[in-house]
């Protein structure tokens, strides 16, 4: 469960209380932060609490076990907040969690570009935040986490007192939880395209039109490591969408640098960079499908030294694994089909659907049917602003390989 911070002097209140059926807590005991709707005492008096209500979770004896948010339409129903019961999640509680998260990320960068809380893995269920120097970007992916806005808000500004605080809710999960998609400036004044610092290199984003919160930070250990193979290199940026690996592996020496995506803002923002970072004359990019631009190349025997291949999620939901991991098979045989001899592909999956074991196996499948044979040199995940609970391995979401192809 999310424990108390240390040195934080808990507020208490009263909350209604959430009955768990018998033998529903020990799961919770164990530090799990979620809570399903089978577990739950569906009554009446659950049926007309407000969705996304801070509650007070009970056992089936009526033992008040901990803090919680709780909305009876989706699977997880109750997502823990605080090991204690009856605790007032307020802005107070909102700035200590959120300063928690803060002084780890400030000890991993000295920059303020990073993933300020990544949901349960900073104790924060259902909220993502964003830190783009002094835009601040939040993902309330759940009804309670919505509700709180206007707590997380005041957090936010006591702390940072940032130019503006941007709402991005419009993530798929939004849609399980009875929330309708909204995108707004909350706070301040924005006006895109903004700045990010990510390994000494300039980058732009574009935090209300882009995807997601505008810019993927889990890749930044990963766009780093790929960049020391680039030296001399051509390489490949597959759903390159800003420009991350092109632009990091032409700064690193490419000899050219090659950026693919099918959107013409994420493009243009990539221009940007490249611009920005004075390799425009190295890095290029072209607005196709990666599946069409990989067809072609391959029958015009296009090679390349690095092939990087970052694609969105395949995996959705767990209905989505085989074909998914079909198409990641695919995507592997069509890059190894265009990597050089001793080359570098480097291939991502964002989606926690599919299991790395699972997805190494497809991408190996995938080398195996272009003929080739390699060695992975590393697997890797997201960046450690990115963290992941200890018992949700749900939250360890990406995963990557770095290969080496004979």
């Amino acid at each position: 469960m999310s424990p108390p911070l240390n040195g934080l002097k808990m507020t208490t209140t009263k909350h209604p209380r959430l009955r768990l059926k018998p033998g529903a807590h020990k799961r919770l005991r164990t530090g799990h932060p979620w809570i399903y709707s089978n577990e739950v005492a569906m009554d009446t008096v659950a049926k007309a609490l407000v969705p996304g209500g801070v509650v007070t979770v009970e056992d089936a004896g009526g033992t008040p076990l901990a803090t919680a948010h709780f909305n009876p339409k989706p699977l997880i129903s109750a997502r823990l907040l605080d090991a204690a019961p009856d605790v007032a999640i307020d802005a107070a509680w909102f700035a200590a969690r959120l300063q928690h998260a803060q002084s780890l990320r400030q000890k991993l960068t000295a920059e303020p570009f990073y993933r300020w809380v990544h949901a349960e893995g900073d104790n924060l269920p259902g909220l993502i935040v964003d830190r783009c120097g002094d835009v601040v970007v939040a993902q309330p992916n759940t009804a309670g986490m919505d509700l709180a806005m206007p707590d997380i808000v005041a957090a936010i500004e006591k702390l940072i007192a940032p130019k503006a605080i941007i709402l991005r809710g419009d993530s798929s999960y939004r849609a399980l939880e009875g929330l309708d998609d909204v995108t707004r400036v909350l706070l301040g004044d924005v006006a895109p395209p903004i700045k990010i610092n990510e390994n000494s290199r300039t980058f732009f984003a574009d935090p209300l039109g882009g995807q997601k919160t505008g810019w993927f930070f889990d890749q930044r250990d990963n766009r780093a490591f790929v960049a020391t193979f680039a030296k001399g290199a051509a390489v490949l940026d597959l759903y390159t969408h800003t420009g991350g690996f092109a632009v990091a592996c032409a700064a690193a020496g490419a000899k050219s640098a090659l950026g693919v995506d099918g959107s013409a803002l994420a493009l243009d923002l990539a221009t940007k960079a490249a611009t920005a970072n004075k390799v425009a004359e190295t890095c290029k990019f072209q607005r196709a499908d990666v599946f069409d631009f990989l067809e072609a190349a391959h029958q015009r025997k296009d090679k390349f030294d690095v092939v990087v291949a970052d694609p969105p999620a395949f995996v959705k939901s767990r209905k989505d694994l085989k074909p998914g991991l079909q198409g990641y098979r695919k995507l592997a045989r069509l890059c190894a089909s265009m990597t050089a001899r001793g080359g570098i592909f480097f291939i991502a999956s964002c989606s926690h659907n599919a299991p790395l074991a699972e997805f190494t196996e497809a991408v190996a499948r995938g080398i195996g049917d272009a003929g080739r044979a390699g060695r992975i040199l590393r697997t890797s995940g997201a960046s450690a602003d990115h963290p992941v609970h200890l018992q949700l391995p749900e939250s360890a979401y990406l995963k990557a390989l770095t290969i080496a192809l004979d």
